[in-house]
Order: C-alpha cells, then sequence, then structure tokens
C-alpha cells in the first residue's frame, strides 16, 4: 500500500507567516511537497507559480472566488440571480488553476439569502447549483480539470451554508452527471454532520476527488484530543487505495511547525 499524501492548507496552516510566498517555503522546510491555497487572488498567480517552482511544491487546490465576504458571500454557485458572478468567478479560478498547474478547483455553493428559510429556498437553489455546475463543468473539461463540491457543516462551522451533506453533494452531483465534477469530503465536516465514517468513505469512495481533515469538535492537528481515530482513518484510507491527496485545514493549537509531530510520525512510520 502506498502512503498516503498530505497538502498543507495555507489559509489554515503557517500563519505566522505574513505572505502566501512565506508560507511556502515555511510548508517545504517542513517536509510538504503539495498545498492548497484556498484564495490566492490578492496574489499575482505567475509570483506564486515561481514560489511554488522554487520550493518544490504542488498546488493541489483552490477555491472559486467567495463573492463579497463583507456583505456574508461565501460562494455563489447556488445563489439565486448570481450566475453572471458566478461565471467571473470561475473564470478567474480557471485562470489562476492553469497558470498554477492546479488541477482541482472548489466550485463553492455559498450560503442562503438573509432572512431565507431552508425548507423553502433549497428548491431554487438546488436548481441554480446545478445550472452553474453544468456550465462550469463544460468549461473544466475542455481545460482538463476537475471541479469539487465540499458539504460544510451547518452546526458548527456556516448555519447558512447550502451544502451540507456528502448525501446532498452526491444527489446533486448525480442529476449533473459530469465526469469533471467530484466530491471534495472533509472528514471534520462529515463527523459533525453524520459520522459514521467508515461507511460514508467506503460509500462516497468512486466520487471522492478530494479529502481534508481536521481533529472533532475544535479542529485542531489530527493528534489533538477529540473524537476522531485518524490512526484508524489514515489505515483505512491506504487500504482502500487511495491516491489522491489529503488536505490538512486545521487550526494549528500553536505554532504550526510544533503541531506537525503527528506528520512526521506519519512519514518516519512509511518513510516517505
Amino acid at each position: 500500500m502506498a502512503p498516503l499524501r498530505f497538502a498543507a492548507n495555507l489559509a489554515w496552516l503557517f500563519q505566522e507567516e505574513p505572505t502566501l510566498g512565506q508560507r511556502m517555503e515555511a510548508a517545504s522546510r517542513a517536509g510538504f511537497r503539495a498545498v492548497e491555497l484556498a484564495f490566492p487572488y490578492a496574489s499575482d498567480a505567475p509570483e506564486l507559480r515561481a514560489a511554488a517552482e522554487r520550493h518544490g511544491l504542488e498546488v493541489v487546490l483552490l477555491n472559486t472566488p467567495p463573492g463579497n465576504q463583507e456583505k456574508g458571500d461565501m460562494g455563489l454557485g447556488a445563489v439565486p440571480g448570481r450566475q453572471p458572478e458566478f461565471r467571473e468567478a470561475v473564470a478567474l479560478a480557471v485562470k489562476y488553476a492553469k497558470e498554477l498547474k492546479c488541477p482541482r478547483i472548489h466550485l463553492m455553493a455559498g450560503r442562503f439569502p438573509t432572512g431565507a428559510k431552508r425548507d423553502a429556498a433549497s428548491t431554487e437553489m438546488e436548481a441554480t447549483f446545478i445550472e452553474n455546475l453544468k456550465y462550469a463543468a463544460d468549461i473544466l473539461e475542455q481545460e482538463n480539470l476537475i471541479g469539487l463540491l465540499e458539504p460544510i457543516n451547518n452546526r458548527i462551522s456556516d448555519p447558512n451554508y447550502f451544502l451540507t451533506t456528502p448525501q446532498q453533494a452526491a444527489a446533486i452531483l448525480e442529476k449533473v452527471g459530469r465526469p469533471s465534477l467530484k466530491l471534495e469530503l472533509d472528514i471534520f465536516h462529515c463527523q459533525i454532520m453524520d459520522g459514521n465514517l467508515t461507511q460514508n468513505l467506503k460509500t462516497f469512495f468512486p466520487i471522492i476527488g478530494h479529502i481534508q481533515i481536521a481533529q472533532v469538535p475544535e479542529r485542531h492537528e489530527p493528534d489533538s484530543p477529540g473524537e476522531l481515530n485518524f490512526r484508524y482513518l489514515f489505515q483505512l484510507l491506504e487500504s482502500m487505495n487511495y491516491s489522491g491527496y489529503i488536505g490538512c485545514e486545521y487550526k494549528p493549537k500553536g505554532n504550526t511547525l510544533d503541531g506537525l509531530n503527528w506528520l512526521f510520525s506519519y512519514w518516519e512510520d512509511h518513510c516517505v
């Protein structure tokens, strides 16, 4: 069984460094060979690509621009009436992905409009999301890119987010029916919403395009106190021959480097 591959999410890790370029350098020094950039759009794409190459890093994931965060946006994919802005967001994400040689883009669904009731708004938002995903899939297929749908829990992290469970994401992916779209399974969110991780990983494994991790409930390092046994989960993913990346999207309890002993131990055990 091949060892698992880990990517540092630089929106969360190495926040001791002020710029993405410096975080890339820190991640490389720590031993990472891959990073997730989330929202790199305030930085110059060619400069980021040069930094990644200089530090021997592969950029494996970025998100579509979130919209106007000051007004509460967290993605536009499922937000009715914002289709033109979503298309602009996809175009910018594709531009960065091509420059950074990043093969995956998280197509952010977005939140329920302020004051909207979830049950009443869900049907329209799903229809909007399906419409937008079909549009995005056409572009992604042309560019040989993968689009990802990530459910985000609405119990701790974001009470108004539209896409909340892998079951909901899988149903939407089936309705869209495009091979360029996959499930991004964040184990932190999945545990909070549904638990049953062993069966969920097995059930959704055929459509998983990316995995992220953090301990539950505090979203700290995988070896911090919490609900999840990551040693078991890593063994499970190895046994399933998972060959994608695992994004480290957690809040370090202190200095990022000081909290990486769990990863150094994994690498040592697997001679990585």
